[in-house]
C-alpha cells in the first residue's frame, strides 16, 4: 500500500501553496497598485505645489515692480519739489537783496536810523530780543 501521508500530503500542499500563493500575489498587486497610486498622487501634488510657488514667485515679482515704480515716482516728485523750492528761495533772496540794495541807495543814514527806530518802538520786546541775543553772540566771541 502506497503511503497516504505522503501522496495526500504532496497534493494538499501543492494546494495549499497555489491558493497561498494565489492570494500573495493578489494582496501583493494590490499593494503594487496602491503603492502606485500614491507615487502618482505624489507626483501630482508636487507639480501642483511647483506650479503654485511657481504663481507666487511671479507674484512677488510684480509686487516688487510695482514698488520699485511707486518708489520711482514718489522720488522724482520728491526731486521736483525740492528743486521748486530751492528755486523759490533762490527768487525771494534775490529780491531781498534788490530790494535792500535799492533801499541803499535811495535813503541816506539818517533816514535808516529813523526807519530802525520806528521798528523797535513798533516792536518793543521782539527789539530788546534781539538786542539780547546779539549781546550774548558778541560776548560769547570776545571771551574766545
Amino acid at each position: 500500500m502506497a503511503n497516504p501521508t505522503t501522496s495526500g500530503g504532496t497534493s494538499r500542499g501543492s494546494e495549499n501553496r497555489g491558493t497561498t500563493g494565489g492570494s500573495t500575489g493578489g494582496t501583493m498587486g494590490n499593494m503594487q497598485n496602491a503603492a502606485g497610486n500614491v507615487a502618482e498622487n505624489v507626483r501630482e501634488t508636487a507639480r501642483g505645489m511647483g506650479e503654485t510657488a511657481t504663481g507666487v514667485v511671479d507674484r512677488a515679482r510684480e509686487v516688487a515692480s510695482n514698488v520699485t515704480d511707486t518708489a520711482r515716482d514718489w522720488a522724482s516728485g520728491a526731486v521736483d519739489t525740492g528743486r521748486d523750492v530751492v528755486n523759490r528761495a533762490g527768487e525771494y533772496a534775490q529780491e531781498a537783496f534788490e530790494s535792500g540794495s535799492r533801499y541803499f541807495q535811495e535813503h541816506n543814514f539818517r533816514d535808516m536810523a529813523d526807519d530802525v527806530a520806528g521798528v523797535i518802538r513798533r516792536n518793543p520786546i521782539p527789539a530788546l530780543l534781539v538786542g539780547v541775543g546779539i549781546g550774548f553772540i558778541l560776548g560769547r566771541s570776545l571771551r574766545s
